[in-house]
């Protein structure tokens, strides 16, 4: 039997127009192609969006979770709580700041970090906290806070799948102390590499901006336009995380049409919700009342007593009906250095460990066309035809 498709879908793809293109060939024609007005301006933009007082515009989400726990104090000897079902990001950054990260199951129902089971993993040594909001559904943050609250832990928000993303009636990077965004190539908005943190703390934001940029005495970045000067202090050993204005051009033109992209994104979550809601080998995301979701990412699980194959053998099988797909995420715990590190074994998180077997994101994104969502539907449909027990 021929593939469904004649030509590879990915599993995922920018949207790219003509308004993207000349926002950045007209910063390539300008005097600002680094770190500029540009970038300026769409902080001030972003900051807006979400409602919140400062927006510090970055190379990547993980430059923006590094600096957040260091401007918070988070040091050697201190101990960061985060989900053990997250991107490698949000723990290395613990250890780039010489803390330990220490690992929470998931609540396999939002397959975001169980508030439940946080209190219990604090010690003394307990610093932080940083809840991931996975595939763009926000973690139970009034429960979160609640803890941080007793204990006076800094909250730092993982918002790399949360643009767009509301709890209850708030945006995600407005609740805890920090948060940090990523606008990678795959995500809601994208600038290639880049992303964003946000805090409403007059300290904590100044403290970031210099440690973004070699640690420099603040607004040292303009020190060759007219208004500024050669004259910088560096007031602290700190890092080159800064965005470019080519990168920030682009966020700002991404930004300004992110409303009809995400309502693309909600067709095609609705179109898939309709299709395999009606397969009892599949098992569709599921939605809260307190939470507005990203539609960052589309993850079905599999029922693996109603097939006969593993997940990695489905994913090969639609692989040949030419559909890209991807899984979120490896679980920390496998990864080897986490565990000869920590010396995690089999059945330390048991809920994530469990949903990891099942789980398969699929292509979401605006640029697929009615065509490409409607040849994963019948991909899907026909793998499983195939393999059903």
């Amino acid at each position: 039997m021929s593939p469904r498709r004649e030509q590879f879908l990915p599993y995922a793809l920018p949207l790219i127009e003509d308004d993207d293109i000349e926002a950045v060939v007209d910063s390539l024609k300008s005097n600002w192609i680094s770190k500029g007005p540009k970038t300026g301006e769409f902080e001030k933009r972003f900051a807006e969006y979400i409602g919140v007082k400062h927006a510090i515009a970055l190379n990547s989400c993980t430059a923006g979770l590094h600096i957040a726990l260091l401007a918070a104090g988070v040091g050697a000897g201190d101990e960061v709580i985060t989900t053990a079902m997250t991107f490698a990001a949000s723990a290395n950054v613990i250890i780039h700041c010489g803390a330990t990260p220490v690992l929470v199951d998931i609540d396999p129902q939002t397959m975001n970090i169980d508030p439940a089971k946080i209190e219990e993993k604090i010690t003394a040594k307990t610093k932080a906290i940083i809840p991931v909001h996975l595939a763009g559904l926000p973690c139970e943050m009034d429960e979160i806070m609640q803890v941080a609250k007793k204990y006076n832990l800094f909250v730092l928000e993982d918002a790399a799948h949360g643009t767009y993303t509301k709890y209850k009636d708030r945006m995600v990077g407005t609740i805890g102390d920090a948060a940090a965004f990523s606008f990678y190539a795959t995500k809601n908005l994208a600038t290639g590499e880049g992303g964003m943190v946000t805090t409403n703390d007059d300290e904590l934001a100044n403290k970031m901006r210099v440690l973004s940029l070699h640690g420099m005495s603040r607004n040292a970045w303009n020190r060759f336009s007219e208004k500024g000067s050669w004259y910088y202090e560096i007031e602290y050993p700190g890092y080159k995380y800064n965005m470019t204005d080519i990168q920030a051009a682009m966020g700002m033109t991404q930004l300004a049409k992110l409303e009809s992209m995400q309502a693309r994104r909600e067709v095609i979550w609705q179109r898939y919700n309709a299709a395999f809601s009606k397969l009892p080998e599949i098992e569709v995301p599921t939605d809260f009342a307190y939470a507005r979701h990203a539609r960052h990412l589309y993850m079905i699980r599999l029922n693996l007593d109603k097939l006969t194959v593993d997940r990695a053998a489905f994913i090969e099988l639609l692989k040949e009906e030419n559909i890209g797909t991807s899984v979120h995420y490896i679980p920390l715990p496998y990864h080897p250095y986490y565990r000869d590190t920590f010396g995690y074994k089999p059945g330390d998180f048991p809920k994530t460990e469990a949903l990891y077997e099942r789980i398969i994101s699929l292509p979401l994104y605006p640029r697929m066309s009615d065509t490409d969502v409607q040849d994963v539907i019948e991909a899907v449909q026909r793998v499983i035809e195939k393999i059903r027990s």
